[in-house]
């Protein structure tokens, strides 16, 4: 810049680089004041000032780069960049430019500055006038002489530039001197040969540091680096220098790095700067470490500088594919194309994006990697657990944790806050109301979204009292209130279970209140306990906010308030669908505006083997979404390049009539498309192509502008950069479109495991688990119990005169033919008992069938289909099942045909000789079997023991009477006898039998009575057991004694060793209890594997 031609100064003396006489206050740049004392010799000048001033503007320059700084702020009534003012600063006597008066730590700067304006007042031009507010102190000139420098640019893997070393000027030493920036990495600066034959000097850039390698012979000799992160695209300096034996390399030299090596280097005839000749052309150039990408300038030989210009005449050295007297590097990271927090970072010719911990996936960040909703979690396959979820997908709203609860017919979405628990208020000295605010585990935004996307939301709320009042119902001000809604919220004076804007409770409601003269039970200020509750489902007033409980002053007073999660289910956007009946039938919405980025997701189905899911057009650019074939999905466009299609091939049919998911992105890197789960298919966009795709015809979805080429049958869930469209909303007034697409267990039933049935609903499926052995959403989790001696559960099957009566209370899984052809027997077990009775099933005719482990811990079938006969015994080849550990049994008759399957243990195949019928079978016994007489003989010992350990799963044909005991207890013809403790023993993931359980006894139950009662529906059996016990004492006289001290024991778990004497010698052999476990050892080793 031309002094002459501009207001500029140059200062001569001193702080070298940046001007450090600006400081910062309030993100502003202001001048330090300093009055008083006489400046030391230096460049500088001062002015006078009135009171109050503003510094409007200046500009520096520092190493020939011009920079420009804007400070201002000033009195009351004036405003500075649409700030407001601070506050009115005075101006000591003085003002100092270019040095810092009374700081001896500071030094002056030395550069140029221009402009430079204080109060409306152009310092310089008033110095250029001599006038005599202004004093000039030191050397400063009115011209500002930038030195030129000219830039070269190696763009390509052809490039170098080869210079003559002068080896006359410094035969014993070398000294090269330049500055380069660059986006990459690796590659080589600098290479030039020893004089001494075979040596060779590489000076290159590897992950970002400056190497130095100098190889002779073979091997290396000597390598060095410095410096680091040097591919910042910032100009970095380099210097190489050898002198008197020590040979030196340095970076940026007052910070980068230096490194020294004693090791003389002198240079021969050639230098090459950024790659070498092709092979063809040189024999003097060798390069291992990739070309130079980047700029170079102020090249220095023996601290001379070099002519780039004689350079580019061809008068000196020689060069190819250069740009000389430009620095051609481009920044692609500002603007920065990466979304959602991505991390820019670039090379010569493209950028990269790294996604890791944003949320996000994609060339550019831009896709959500995880789902919008509970719901699309279950449909996944996911069960209950924590999960991030992303509610607007690629938009703005970032993804956040949540609980899904996928237990009930509905998937819940829990989001928590900062109190969920009952906390208790009580009256405290000066204090008229208490009051707490909720802090919830998401964002605002995120909150909302949630809640608008939901079809149904809710919250407890809820109140305990004693004479504290809470809504001062009927006419009354409110004592207390809360607010909800967005933002801060809305003041609410409801409660839980009423209506907004009622003043009321839910009792008030429903008319039930304590005192009929009140709307809230609280409000009768009564000194016992009493309590309003209900749940907020009005979405305009969730969440809960805040809470304000004010009648809680008077030292009588006592409250405890509760406001529950936020809990909400449903997704109005997954299950959002269309059906197209015909293939002129479409949709159109507004224009698409996807620029630089579009992301496109749908799921569809149909029975049509082609067809086009959406088109929006432009002048000249279009996108498009089709089925071409039957097995293919193409998703076209042209942003200005020219049409570009990338495509997905299934190798199975997609007009199957089954929901398939496609996903297609489009950014300023690539054209992505996904199709299920299939691999992506992707085409990068072109080098320095066109960037925006512009639209501006409306989006037709299910067909096109032309009427051609239609879809025939379900789109859902459409979304367009994270936006969804209202298919049912505009299908609902557009002729040949039906909103909604029912049939979703030809999709999802695969879903549904362990013989649940896939129930439809209008948005989804139900997993129907009434005829599996499993409950949960997919019919997935076990259910378990543990065993003690003392436990029965007894299953009665229906009997003949029954089937007249009306039972459609009942579950369907609980009734089964009462005269069998064949049986499915399944369960799993866990035990260190042997022998010991597993499963017992009578019939009114004498027929049975038992499980059991014999005390070779083997497991035997015992069938006994024809009463006048004894038992056949079916022994399986495996042993030691009484180890503690999990184990499945399946047992598969078909008239006398049985399959035995112990886990995965090959099958093992029987025959009986007996009639293939099991005729009119009566109840089914898991544990201890109280009623002898329907005991066969060979067994009676062992059933009066009981089972102690694990059952899980079991499952009779259709009836699963360990299910029916835990989980329908009302509705089951089941009766309980004796302690039956829920437990996730029969989980395959309790690998350690001996572990804690997470159980539940059924006591804990709502309705259910404690250990050693039976259920509803049970018949009370502990008299008719102490009865049976008498009657045995009177038909033994002599050993009475012995039996009832024998009860009292089994009854305290230490049975076994006392019973192992009493079992009769005609029992059979496999069933001699041995001594290798007793049932003291079972039930006391460890009682958390059956207790709590």
């Amino acid at each position: 810049m031309d002094g002459t031609d501009q207001c500029s100064m140059c200062s001569g003396r001193s702080l070298e680089g940046v001007m450090r006489g600006l400081q910062s206050l309030h993100g502003e740049v202001l001048p330090p004041l300093h009055p008083g004392a006489s400046p030391p010799s230096a460049a500088c000048w001062t002015t006078s000032s009135g009171t109050a001033w503003r510094w409007s503007g200046a500009a520096l320059s520092s190493t020939s780069r011009w920079t420009n700084t804007r400070s201002g702020f000033g009195c009351p009534r004036r405003s500075t960049a649409g700030r407001r003012s601070r506050g009115c600063l005075s101006s000591p006597a003085q003002l100092s430019v270019g040095a810092a008066r009374g700081l001896v730590s500071e030094r002056n700067f030395r550069g140029c500055l221009e402009n430079l304006v204080y109060n409306g007042l152009d310092l310089m031009e008033s110095l250029r006038n001599k006038e005599r507010r202004v004093t000039v102190v030191g050397n400063v000139t009115f011209s500002c002489a930038e030195s030129v420098s000219v830039a070269v640019t190696f763009p390509g893997p052809q490039s170098f530039l080869q210079l003559p070393w002068a080896t006359s000027s410094s035969p014993e030493g070398v000294s090269v001197g330049f500055q380069f920036r660059t986006w990459n990495d690796a590659g080589l600066l600098l290479t030039f040969d020893l004089p001494e034959e075979g040596g060779v000097v590489w000076l290159y850039l590897s992950e970002a540091r400056l190497r130095l390698q100098i190889r002779k012979g073979g091997r290396a000799l000597l390598e060095l680096s410095a410096g680091s992160a040097l591919n910042d695209g910032q100009w970095h300096s380099v210097e190489l220098t050898s002198r008197r034996g020590r040979l030196t390399i340095a970076v940026d030299t007052e910070e980068g790095g230096v490194a020294h090596a004693g090791l003389p280097v002198s240079a021969g005839s050639q230098l090459f700067f950024g790659g070498c000749p092709a092979a063809e052309d040189s024999q003097e150039c060798k390069n291992p470490f990739g070309v130079f990408q980047g700029c170079m300038r102020l090249l220095r030989l023996e601290d001379q500088p070099v002519d780039l210009i004689r350079v580019q005449q061809r008068l000196l050295g020689n060069y190819s594919h250069l740009q000389i007297d430009m620095c051609g590097i481009i920044d692609r990271c500002s603007p920065s194309r990466c979304e959602h927090g991505g991390r820019c970072s670039q090379s010569w010719s493209v950028f990269r994006c790294n996604c890791s911990a944003s949320g996000y996936s994609g060339a550019t960040c831009h896709s959500s990697v995880y789902e919008q909703s509970c719901e699309a979690y279950k449909h996944n396959g996911n069960t209950s657990g924590h999960f991030y979820i992303d509610v607007d997908g690629s938009g703005p709203i970032g993804p956040q944790l949540v609980y899904c609860n996928m237990t009930e017919e509905n998937t819940w979405m829990v989001i928590r806050h900062n109190n969920t628990q009952l906390t208790g208020v009580r009256p405290s000295a000066g204090v008229d109301q208490h009051s707490v605010h909720f802090d919830y585990s998401t964002e605002e935004e995120q909150l909302l979204a949630v809640i608008s996307q939901s079809e149904h939301c809710e919250q407890e709320l809820s109140y305990r009292c004693r004479k504290s009042r809470l809504l001062n119902t009927p006419e009354g001000s409110p004592f207390s209130w809360w607010l909800g809604g967005p933002g801060s919220g809305r003041v609410q004076t409801y409660w839980g279970g009423a209506q907004p804007g009622s003043r009321q409770c839910a009792c008030g409601l429903q008319g039930d209140c304590v005192d009929p003269q009140h709307y809230c039970n609280c409000d009768a200020d009564r000194a016992e306990w009493a309590e309003d509750s209900g749940l907020l489902t009005h979405e305009e007033s969730l969440p809960v906010r805040s809470l304000v409980l004010g009648d809680i002053q008077r030292a009588v007073s006592e409250a405890a308030y509760r406001v529950g999660p936020l809990r909400c289910y449903g997704d109005k956007n997954f299950w959002n669908a269309a059906f197209f009946d015909k293939e002129t039938s479409y949709l159109h919405f507004p224009t698409f505006h996807g620029e630089l980025s579009a992301d496109i997701s749908f799921l569809f189905k149909t029975t049509a083997p082609s067809g086009v899911f959406l088109e929006n057009l432009g002048i000249k650019d279009f996108i498009r979404i089709e089925l071409s074939s039957p097995t293919r999905v193409a998703f076209s466009l042209d942003v200005g390049d020219g049409p570009l299609e990338v495509r997905v091939e299934s190798a199975v049919p997609l007009n199957d009539d089954r929901w398939h998911r496609v996903r297609a992105e489009r950014n300023v890197m690539e054209t992505s498309l996904r199709l299920d789960g299939l691999p992506v298919a992707r085409r990068g966009a072109p080098a320095d192509g066109h960037l925006h795709l512009q639209l501006n015809s409306q989006l037709f979805v299910g067909g096109t502008a032309s009427r051609q080429k239609g879809f025939r049958g379900c789109i859902r869930a459409l979304q367009l950069n994270g936006v969804t469209l209202d298919l049912e909303e505009r299908a609902s007034i557009t002729p040949g479109v039906r909103a909604g697409c029912p049939g979703h267990c030809s999709s999802y039933g695969s879903l549904c495991r362990n013989r649940g049935r896939c129930a439809e609903r209008a948005n989804g499926f139900l997993c129907d688990c009434g005829l599996s052995a499993y409950t949960g959403a997919f019919c997935h989790t076990e259910v378990s119990a543990s065993f003690l001696p003392g436990t029965t559960v007894s299953y009665t099957f229906k009997q003949p005169h029954e089937s007249g009566r009306n039972s459609s209370a009942r579950p369907s899984s609980i009734y089964s033919d009462t005269t069998l052809r064949g049986e499915d027997v399944s369960l799993s077990f866990r035990t260190t008992q042997s022998p010991a009775l597993l499963l017992y099933v009578s019939s009114h005719r004498g027929e049975s069938l038992a499980l059991l482990l014999n005390k070779h811990e083997a497991l035997e079938v015992r069938y006994k289909l024809d009463g006048s006969r004894g038992a056949e015994v079916l022994r399986s080849g495996g042993r030691s099942l009484a180890d503690g550990r999990l184990h499945a049994v399946s047992v598969r008759r078909r008239a006398d045909a049985v399959t035995l399957q112990i886990d995965r243990r090959p099958k093992e195949d029987f025959n009986l000789t007996a009639d293939g019928e099991f005729n009119a079978i009566r109840s089914l016994v898991l544990g201890r079997v109280h009623d002898s007489e329907d005991v066969d003989p060979d067994l009676s010992r062992l059933a009066s023991l009981g089972f102690t350990g694990c059952l899980s799963v079991v499952r009779f044909n259709s009836v699963s009477p360990l299910k029916a005991a835990l989980l329908h207890p009302h509705t089951s013809p089941v009766v309980v006898t004796g302690p039956l403790v829920r437990s996730t023993c029969g989980s395959s993931a309790s690998a350690n039998p001996h572990a804690a359980q997470d159980t539940r006894h059924l006591s804990d139950r709502p309705g259910s009575v404690g250990s050693g009662q039976p259920l509803v529906n049970a018949v009370r059996t502990d008299s008719a057991l102490i009865g049976g016990l008498i009657a045995v004492a009177i038909f033994v006289l002599a050993s009475g004694l012995a039996i009832t001290a024998r009860f009292l024991c089994r009854r305290k778990g230490t049975y076994r060793n006392q019973e192992a004497e009493g079992v009769k010698r005609e029992d059979s052999q496999d069933l001699t209890f041995t001594s290798q476990r007793d049932s003291q050892s079972v039930s006391t080793e460890n009682p958390k594997e059956y207790f709590i």
